[in-house]
């Protein structure tokens, strides 16, 4: 475990996550946070406040200099900020490069000016693989062909490290994750559709043919693959499938919806928007080969299903503590 560790997007879904999980053990001294909280929130990282481990840098990291100062000290960068929002490059086609593979590049930017920041973890996602439908991807598996801009803006981010590990004496873990799920989601198939039936929970719309199926795993899984990565890792740049071993469809998640609620079964009237695709850039049918985490001695703890109600219970519960 490393001792000194910033985390980009730190108030942030997942990055939230990591701060908990690192200020729990006794060994990390120091946890620094930085983010713009355009998508985290203060309330994410709240209770680690009064610990004098812990700090926040409130930025946004495209300021080079603000970046390259509060990284200084840190020999763990753990790089999650991006853009949250998938679909959403499907009318801002730009974002995934302004949220995505600039402050990649940043960030090595920065890391590479500050003494003794040498070490990184990144997010990338499964969309690096494109559309191979039934396919189970491995790490090494080629050509890589996305076909979203924010599988491409991942791959580029996943290239930048490589090079930097070469070039530049870092080392680097990059985590190609299957769907994150869990408390404090902001973006998700399984969080509209408890939003939605909240509001009406007569119908309830769903993009594509319901048929698409893909791996969800619970940010909790996520926080300890990357944190075994990083301690038994050996050579200086490595990639790692992260996803559970079973997959769930569309309309499994809505019938989850529906009975998270606690809505009677068959009252709830599913309407979809037809095609294979939720959106464009989507890719329907996810498979991953994750022999190589697990050979770590990693698990997931939890099934796409048990990753999935966990998450939408969250959220109900959430709703009843705001109502």
């Amino acid at each position: 475990m490393a001792e000194r560790v910033f985390i980009t997007g730190g108030a942030g879904f997942i990055g939230s996550h990591f701060t908990d999980r690192l200020l729990g053990d006794p060994t990390v001294r120091r946890v620094t946070v930085y983010d713009n909280f355009s998508s985290g929130r203060e309330w994410h990282i709240q209770g680690h406040l009064e610990d004098r481990r812990f700090q926040v840098e409130r930025g946004d990291l495209r300021d080079a200099e603000r970046l390259g100062s509060a990284v200084k000290g840190h020999n763990l960068v753990i790089h999650l900020a991006s853009n949250p929002d998938i679909a959403r490059a499907a009318t801002e086609p730009a974002v995934d490069f302004d949220q995505g593979t600039l402050l990649t590049h940043l960030v090595l930017e920065a890391m590479r000016k500050a003494p003794g920041a040498r070490r990184i973890l990144y997010a990338s996602g499964s969309g690096v693989y494109g559309d191979l439908g039934e396919i189970a991807a491995h790490e090494d598996h080629g050509p890589l062909n996305p076909i979203s801009t924010y599988g491409a803006s991942k791959l580029a981010g996943e290239a930048m490290i490589s090079s930097y590990c070469h070039m530049f004496g870092f080392s680097g873990c990059v985590f190609r994750f299957a769907n994150v799920v869990g408390p404090r989601q902001t973006h998700g198939v399984g969080l509209d559709f408890v939003r939605r039936l909240a509001q009406d929970p007569e119908t309830l719309r769903i993009l594509g043919d319901g048929k698409q199926s893909k791996s969800y795993i619970h940010v909790s899984d996520v926080v300890e693959a990357a944190l075994l990565a990083n301690d038994k890792a050996e050579s200086a740049y490595n990639v790692y499938n992260v996803a559970t071993e079973d997959y769930v469809s569309v309309s499994e998640i809505a019938d989850l919806a529906v009975e998270c609620l606690g809505l009677p079964p068959g009252s709830t009237s599913f309407r979809f928007t037809g095609g294979s695709r939720g959106w464009e850039g989507d890719i329907p049918v996810v498979r991953m080969n994750t022999a190589r985490i697990r050979a770590l001695g990693w698990s997931n703890s939890m099934t796409s299903r048990e990753a999935l109600q966990a998450s939408m219970r969250a959220l109900v519960d959430q709703q009843s503590e705001e109502a």
